[in-house]
């Protein structure tokens, strides 16, 4: 199982989102990446082969910051391990950026259509698929995207979504096993894989169940299945703590 973290709030979220996938790592990898909207409200990344600490020393000498971000722990399934094939993956206008877990069954299908109308791929991946449909489903409004691009794509997976064009919204959605737990503090929002990597900030989560989209930003969540319709859900209070985990 990959991680997926996201944060939106008030703090710079590169070091948050590198401390979550550090508590995301007994899950394996074989690379890792960020996508943050900087403050010129730029969607930027940066993504590496290997360990976390290779893009750890990426950042360092090549720093992102931003308030909204998106991480990602790979372990490839589609196109070898590879700074390229590293999550996240951008549209044609790198103003779109997903992360994902799990398997896009109709890809090829996708990615021949999508080539066939003129996007262009720069990984092996399943995953870019999702990038590239989103940016042709996009009219201006993120969640409406996300929810038609998850109409055409098949397969069991947790996947997150970063817009340039919404810099202070996440999107994320669930279809199958991949688990997804939001956390919610104040003023600020988490999003990942497993609780423990985002326990030392907050103890309130929902977790996402199949068919499930959360719209994370600052103040607080939406939470609707993938036609739209809201749904209710007690926020569950976590009483353990990271070493009992």
């Amino acid at each position: 199982m990959c991680g997926i973290v996201g944060y939106v709030g008030e703090r710079d979220s590169v070091p948050v989102i590198l401390d979550a996938l550090r508590r995301l790592e007994y899950r394996g990898y074989d690379s890792a990446g960020v996508a943050v909207i900087d403050a010129s409200g730029s969607l930027v990344g940066s993504k590496a082969e290997g360990k976390l600490g290779r893009l750890a020393e990426r950042l360092t000498t090549e720093p992102l910051h931003g308030k909204t971000g998106v991480g990602h722990t790979r372990w490839a399934t589609h196109g070898r391990p590879s700074d390229v094939n590293a999550h996240p993956h951008m549209d044609c206008s790198a103003k779109i950026a997903v992360i994902h877990n799990g398997i896009i069954e109709n890809y090829a299908r996708l990615r021949e259509r999508l080539i066939a109308s003129g996007h262009t791929f720069r990984s092996e991946t399943d995953t870019e698929v999702i990038a590239h449909l989103v940016e042709e489903n996009d009219e201006g409004d993120l969640v409406a995207a996300v929810r038609k691009t998850l109409r055409e794509v098949r397969g069991a997976f947790a996947l997150g979504v970063i817009s340039q064009d919404a810099p202070d919204q996440l999107v994320f959605a669930r279809s199958g096993a991949s688990p997804l737990v939001v956390g919610i503090g104040e003023g600020e929002m988490f999003v990942a894989s497993d609780t423990p990597a985002i326990l030392q900030y907050t103890r309130k989560q929902i977790i996402l169940r199949e068919g499930e989209m959360a719209v994370v930003e600052r103040d607080g969540y939406a939470l609707t299945d993938f036609d739209g319709v809201p749904i209710e859900r007690e926020v569950t209070q976590v009483m353990w703590d990271a070493s009992s985990a």
